[in-house]
């Protein structure tokens, strides 16, 4: 396993939590050994934290708690629930959340005091009510990092961002648990949780989608390494999109190349129908960035607009 990670200090936010209703070492359990799941927990107990009970259901989720949590007993999701005294750290899927926490509740394993926390980017708080009616505390905290849920993944948490909502005296408490995380926390409102959420699912895995259909269009050019011509282009490009911002743009539509890009449709429509359609969105989006960004006057865009719109070409849909 990776060296513990070494906590640093956050700035709290809102009022102090009272030390002895948040011991500074907590005793943990986490429900779902996926990848998030299982990481978090690693991390959690390199900080120093005691991670007492986990849940593993399937032969995956128990290979990942036994390489990443060797020495922490498996246990059903309501004994984890009790046996997680200050923290209880729910990390299953979106669409299963509801129906885990609101069993919890129901089954009076929850206690009151108790820290009940969802590493959900989709969900806030609200899908919490039936923990915090049972008097536990609430938090939603969102890792912003994909995982693979191995050892290699305790390296990457070292100065990612955490999309935090919580209560306001919760927060101290909230920026500490990022902080051992060797995390930063970035505060997310309730009722934003959904588009924190949609971008970046819209960045992170629309990304992998784009890479692999260059990938695969390459490939049908002719090219037999498609990953070797890709990645230092793509490299330079995500780089130069995060520090210049549309700045970064380049290429056909950013010129308002509309015959370059007529000549694209033709060939993906006649090779690869399936890319028209995500390839004609992306390119009416980067055109309306690009001429929002003063890149692209509107006089240049207007032929490639028009080829955009179909006005000059025939694809098969």
């Amino acid at each position: 396993m990776s060296a513990p990670l070494r906590p640093r200090p956050a700035a709290p936010h809102g009022p102090a939590v009272p030390p002895a209703a948040t011991p500074r070492l907590l005793t943990v359990g986490i429900v779902g050994s996926g990848r998030v799941g299982t990481v978090l927990g690693a991390a959690l107990a390199a900080a120093g934290h005691r991670v007492v009970a986990v849940t593993a259901g399937s032969g995956a989720s128990r290979a990942r708690a036994a390489l990443l949590l060797p020495e922490v007993p498996r246990r059903s999701v309501a004994a984890v629930a009790r046996a997680a005294t200050d923290l209880l750290l729910v990390a299953v899927p979106d669409d299963a959340l509801t129906g885990v926490v609101a069993a919890l509740a129901d089954g009076g394993a929850l206690r009151p005091g108790q820290v009940v926390a969802h590493t959900s980017g989709a969900h806030g708080l609200a899908v919490l009510a039936p923990a915090a009616a049972a008097g536990a505390r609430p938090l939603a905290l969102h890792p912003a990092m994909t995982f693979t849920g191995t050892p290699d993944d305790l390296a990457r948490l070292a100065g990612i961002s955490y999309g935090v909502t919580a209560p306001a005296e919760l927060r101290p408490l909230a920026a500490r648990l990022v902080a051992d995380l060797g995390g930063v926390p970035e505060w997310v409102g309730e009722a934003d949780r959904p588009l924190y959420h949609a971008a970046l699912a819209h960045g992170a895995n629309h990304l992998v989608t784009l890479v692999n259909e260059a990938a695969d269009r390459l490939r049908d050019a002719g090219v037999t390494q498609p990953e070797k011509v890709l990645a230092p282009l793509l490299r330079a490009a995500l780089e130069n999109a995060l520090r210049l911002g549309d700045d970064a743009l380049t290429g056909p539509v950013s010129r308002g190349d509309a015959g370059t890009v007529e000549r694209h449709l033709a060939r993906l429509a006649a090779t690869a129908p399936e890319s028209v359609a995500p390839y004609l969105a992306l390119a009416r989006r980067t055109a309306d960035r690009a001429i929002a960004a003063g890149r692209l006057r509107p006089v240049d865009a207007e032929s490639l607009l028009g080829v955009l719109a179909g006005d000059r070409r025939q694809v098969a849909a």
